[in-house]
């Protein structure tokens, strides 16, 4: 495996090493040994997810509070996404960033965000399948979301989809009626460094 950090302190892509012969394709898409040595940290599995996604859909941006906050290791075995992770949190110093990766079923690369960071994607094809690792279980009331247009943001978001047809991005009611970055920082709900760290440092 081939570890990358993003831009955005906390947040990895992960490229697997395949292994394809005339059956198809072998990959180890997580291990833990070598999670650790490279990031640093172990990742606890509270949770498994998946999610599977029409053409132009959008989930997030999404974030949990800190703590106990979320740890994320996403992947696509089917389909294709544009991935984002957001630093959301107050006070660091690339608050507001972010960076992305595409996520598909032919690179088969895996993104990890930690705790305190926003994350977000879009399917870029019909059908598209997301398969989450998560360090918490779900928690509906300590689960929070950002507009994904918030032009203060400013993601770079795909015209195109996988095909080269026309992207129209699809939200859920939730996610459309999301608050602005700015918003989210005013009403006292977005995580801080200060306590992302201080979770790191109580692992």
């Amino acid at each position: 495996m081939q570890y990358r950090a993003l831009a955005i302190e906390g947040a990895w892509e992960i490229t697997p090493r395949q292994y394809p012969d005339e059956r198809g394709v072998f990959l180890e898409w997580f291990k833990e040994e070598t999670f650790a040595g490279e990031v640093g940290r172990r990742l606890a599995l509270a949770q498994a997810n998946i999610s599977v996604s029409a053409v132009g859909v959008v989930r997030g941006i999404h974030y949990a509070d800190v703590p106990p906050g979320q740890a994320k290791y996403v992947t696509c075995p089917k389909g294709s996404v544009y991935d984002v992770v957001v630093d959301i949190r107050a006070g660091s110093p690339t608050f507001g960033e972010w960076d992305a990766v595409v996520l598909d079923d032919q690179d088969r690369r895996a993104v990890f965000v930690s705790e305190g960071l926003g994350h977000v994607f879009m399917s870029l094809e019909d059908g598209s399948t997301v398969a989450y690792l998560c360090s918490t279980p779900y928690n509906p009331s300590g689960e929070h979301g950002i507009d994904p247009f918030d032009p203060a943001i400013g993601i770079d978001w795909p015209g195109e989809a996988r095909d080269g047809s026309p992207l129209k991005p699809f939200l859920s009611d939730k996610d459309a009626g999301a608050p602005s970055l700015a918003e989210a920082e005013e009403s006292g709900i977005l995580p801080t460094l200060e306590a992302t760290r201080d979770l790191r440092r109580s692992m």
